[in-house]
């Protein structure tokens, strides 16, 4: 065991409490909550995909708190423009000069909120934050705070005033988590903190505080980063990529930035669940939320109304795995 194990014990711990925490104002997204802390170890995104009122805003807000971090909501709409979201260029009249306005991406933990409902010029302005981590304007870089992180709501049933997410922008998601309605049990509990008084908009009143510093979660990132992986697991994932891109149901496959993200959450999740090195289970558990959303059907696929995910997990049945 490393001189390092304890503290990644601690850290581990540190970041299993937030679980703790949000389950103080969310109740029954138990994996969405762990798909959250993977994609943070990972330095990634997420999509959220559900229909209104399965708490996906609470969620994400709950998620921030815990954390300690800063967070900025922005309501996607078809007016609103690029500058809204990265910032923009103010003429001070004062000076006579033009200042650069910070706009709402300059946070720890940014909440769009139905992206689909904006046009592709206004979505585009997340891509260089999400991928390059700043915001370029006028010939300045201006870095985003770290850690850093983007989730994004969308509503799978409504189509009317959307605007389908191209694929360089959904590939800068790291994960896809599909929110579902929760069970009888976990509404009943919902039901049960709303009669007693609970008001999702007062998350303090509700106990969620913080569990983990800024500098813990930095160091939680490093250490998922360290996870080694073999040779053989390596060709795992290029085998499963390759076969996404063979499969007659499909038009287009992942790309290598694909099994790169799934390296990266492969790793977060075996880092989160104790061991040095990723498994093929580890791969297993996240590539459909890994690739899902990166992968095109072919039209009759679709009509036929085969489903990306039934895709993924008949490739993984069909794929060797290394011993």
């Amino acid at each position: 065991m490393s001189e390092h194990a304890p503290d990644d014990a601690a850290l581990r711990d540190a970041m299993h409490r937030v679980r703790t925490e949000i389950g103080k104002a969310v109740v029954g997204q138990d994996g969405t909550v762990t798909g959250l802390l993977i994609a943070l170890l990972a330095r990634g995104h997420v999509l959220l995909e559900g229909v209104p009122g399965v708490a996906k805003t609470l969620l994400v807000r709950a998620f921030s708190r815990s954390l300690g971090l800063d967070t900025k909501r922005i309501q996607f709409t078809p007016d609103l423009m690029p500058g809204d979201v990265s910032g923009s260029l103010v003429y001070d009249a004062r000076t006579g000069e033009f200042e650069f306005r910070a706009g709402p991406v300059f946070t720890h933990v940014v909440l769009a909120d139905e992206i689909n409902r904006t046009p592709p010029k206004t979505q585009a302005a997340l891509l260089e934050a999400m991928e390059e981590r700043q915001v370029s304007s006028d010939g300045v870089t201006r870095p985003l705070p770290e850690p850093f992180l983007v989730a994004a709501t969308q509503n799978p049933i409504e189509h009317e005033g959307t605007y389908l997410l191209p694929e360089a922008q959904l590939d800068r998601f790291l994960l896809k988590l599909v929110v579902e309605v929760p069970g009888r049990d976990a509404e009943l509990a919902v039901l049960r903190r709303h009669a007693d008084g609970f008001d999702p908009r007062a998350l303090e009143a509700a106990g969620v505080s913080q569990t983990v510093t800024p500098g813990e979660i930095l160091a939680a990132q490093r250490a998922a980063a360290a996870v080694t992986v073999a040779d053989d697991v390596l060709g795992y994932v290029v085998d499963l990529a390759r076969a996404t891109r063979e499969s007659p149901s499909v038009q287009l496959g992942v790309s290598p930035r694909a099994t790169t993200g799934l390296l990266a959450a492969a790793k977060a999740w075996a880092w989160l669940s104790g061991y040095p090195a990723i498994t093929p289970d580890h791969v297993q558990t996240m590539l459909v939320p890994t690739w899902r959303h990166r992968i095109r059907l072919r039209p009759d696929a679709e009509i036929e109304g085969v489903s990306v995910d039934a895709i993924l997990t008949s490739i993984q049945q069909q794929t060797r795995v290394p011993l």
